[in-house]
């Protein structure tokens, strides 16, 4: 899969969109690198980032990686939460987790008024009913591998396979 062409096709969905009708919220790493990116291409003033370290049900396994996490790319919401129309934005939507993470440190910052979730590839094998509002594209990943996005030089995106940790 070509993460390269599912941003292109992400943007144009954007591009669809009444600009000002919505803020961009990405979540820490992946999330917030396609965030910048939109905005930047989208000519937006801001976007922002969600860390969802301290809200992860998994947060005792993740110890210091989500510690490292939180200092070098803490959240930061440069708008308005309550009432706003936001996307959530991550790179790779596996069991709904991670979301439900987002959700919970978003609203500590205010309430919403409507949240839509974008990602670049779904896998499917959900744990929580989370559902994206714009997807990519639906990828089949082997369970014993993750999908790891990486961002170039260039800001340029892709995908990498990697063996799961156990």
């Amino acid at each position: 899969m070509n993460a390269e062409k599912l941003y292109e096709k992400l943007l144009e969905n954007m591009r669809q969109r009444q600009a000002g009708s919505f803020e961009l919220a990405g979540l820490a790493m992946g999330g917030a690198w396609i965030a910048e990116r939109l905005a930047r291409d989208l000519g937006l003033p801001h976007f922002g980032v969600i860390n969802v370290a301290f809200h992860r049900d998994d947060y005792a396994e993740k110890g210091m990686t989500a510690l490292r996490t939180a200092s070098t790319m803490p959240t930061n919401l440069p708008f308005d939460v309550n009432g706003a129309n936001i996307i959530l934005i991550d790179d790779v939507l596996l069991t709904g987790r991670t979301v439900r993470a987002a959700l919970n440190e978003l609203f500590d910052f205010g309430r919403p008024g409507q949240v839509e979730l974008m990602v670049l590839a779904d896998r499917g094998k959900r744990e929580l009913p989370v559902a994206a509002n714009f997807v990519g594209e639906k990828v089949q990943v082997p369970d014993h591998q993750i999908l790891v996005l990486e961002k170039d030089a260039a800001g340029k995106f892709s995908f990498q396979l990697e063996e799961r940790a156990e």
